[in-house]
């Protein structure tokens, strides 16, 4: 008889703040997707704590008060890890641990995390231990706790000194290899694209978890790897693709998230070349998660930064099977309907529709208006290989697609 495997979640507890940028709607949005976070991560939430606050603590980040508050928590209910929404600095963060004596974490600490735990193949796992160093090397002072018991004083100001500015250049000096390592890498994938031939190219983007490679398993017929989980791909994954006559290449590209550390972003530089090179983007939205519309802002900025903004792209509002809206009630004085209320055909009939139809909206899962979505791609993939092969137009005419 096969026992079944007990998976031990790691208790967290959960920091947030409520200031003027993030009120408190949204502050539970952001602490919603922590607790995404840190489950994907391998971590139970056992409770939240948020405080209203201007400015963080430069010392604690939030108040002396609930600082004890959380303390007390933390020991009656024996947590192992605080998760705060916010990037904490390192005089924050070794400050913190040093009154909740546990692992204490930011969002970036813990994206980072999760990185590592997904990271596959050598290429994404250089890309991580890059973006972790990085992150690491501001930190260095709070990890030398063999240190703190010396409270300095005659003899013992000069070789602790020592010893961290000898761990620093160690650091500094992995970064350096790592850079080198993902500079030849880098070439060597530009060369693959170069070696890709003429075929047009189009780029899977979205915010995490809105079933990207669900949808490239349906388009290509391939078996990428999905799950409801928050970064499920980490490496690029490029499939050559035929809707109707018409061969392009697509590739599958790495989630992206509010609040994405900039260690990421600089490391994941060459998985966001797929994306820089592509001649089109299919940006996937889950139409069913209530924030979608903030999602699509955090995706165009992330796009804006890499100055990819500018592509053809088609939007595609993705999980329509899951999607539901919360009627008004008959006796509800609201004056004007709030996202939540709006039904799937209100939508199309809002912003969406000045889109000069390069908006869909499907379920990958069900595939459900498939059809009109390859026949779409067909169309923006077509209308871009005859720009570049005029004439090749023949062999490409305007065609129904009606296959599965």
């Amino acid at each position: 008889m096969i026992e079944e495997v007990k998976i031990e979640y790691e208790k967290v507890v959960l920091v947030g703040i409520i200031n003027q940028e993030q009120d408190e709607v949204k502050s539970k949005e952001y602490l919603d997707e922590l607790e995404f976070l840190s489950y994907t991560a391998g971590g139970e939430v056992v409770n939240r704590f948020t405080q209203k606050v201007n400015v963080p603590n430069p010392k604690t980040f939030i108040g002396t008060g609930k600082m004890e508050e959380i303390l007390q928590y933390v020991e009656e209910n024996e947590v192992g890890t605080v998760v705060f929404d916010d990037e904490l600095t390192p005089a924050q963060q070794k400050n913190i641990e040093r009154i909740l004596k546990c692992k204490i974490l930011d969002r970036t600490g813990l994206i980072l995390d999760i990185f590592a735990q997904r990271a596959q193949t050598s290429y994404a796992r250089t890309q991580v231990e890059l973006a972790q160093y990085q992150y690491l090397l501001p930190r260095l002072t709070g990890l030398w706790t063999h240190l703190e018991r010396q409270r300095g004083g005659i003899g013992m100001r000069g070789p602790g000194e020592t010893e961290i500015e000898t761990d620093r250049r160690i650091v500094r000096d992995r970064i350096a290899l790592l850079k080198k390592k993902l500079q030849i890498i880098d070439k060597q994938m530009a060369t693959q694209r170069g070696n890709r031939g003429a075929l047009v190219r189009v780029a899977l983007v979205g915010y995490t978890n809105v079933g990207k490679s669900t949808l490239m398993n349906v388009i290509s017929k391939s078996e990428v790897f999905a799950e409801n989980k928050l970064f499920a791909t980490l490496d690029t994954t490029v499939r050559k693709v035929v809707i109707g006559n018409l061969p392009f290449l697509l590739s599958d590209t790495v989630g992206f998230i509010r609040k994405l550390p900039t260690q990421l972003v600089e490391s994941f530089k060459s998985t966001l070349d797929e994306v820089r090179e592509a001649d089109m983007l299919l940006h996937v939205v889950d139409i069913s998660h209530p924030n979608f519309e903030e999602h699509i802002a955090s995706v165009n900025n992330i796009l804006s930064e890499i100055k990819c903004i500018d592509k053809p792209t088609v939007m595609v509002f993705n999980k329509i099977d899951q999607f539901t809206h919360e009627p008004l009630a008959e006796d509800d004085l609201v004056t004007e309907k709030e996202a939540r209320h709006f039904t799937l055909d209100e939508w199309r009939h809002t912003w969406m529709s000045t889109m000069n139809g390069n908006a869909l909206f499907i379920s990958a899962v069900n595939k459900e208006n498939m059809d009109e979505f390859r026949q779409k791609v067909y169309s923006a993939v077509r209308d871009i290989h005859i720009t570049r092969f005029p004439y090749n137009n023949f062999l490409y005419p305007e065609i129904a697609i009606d296959q599965e």
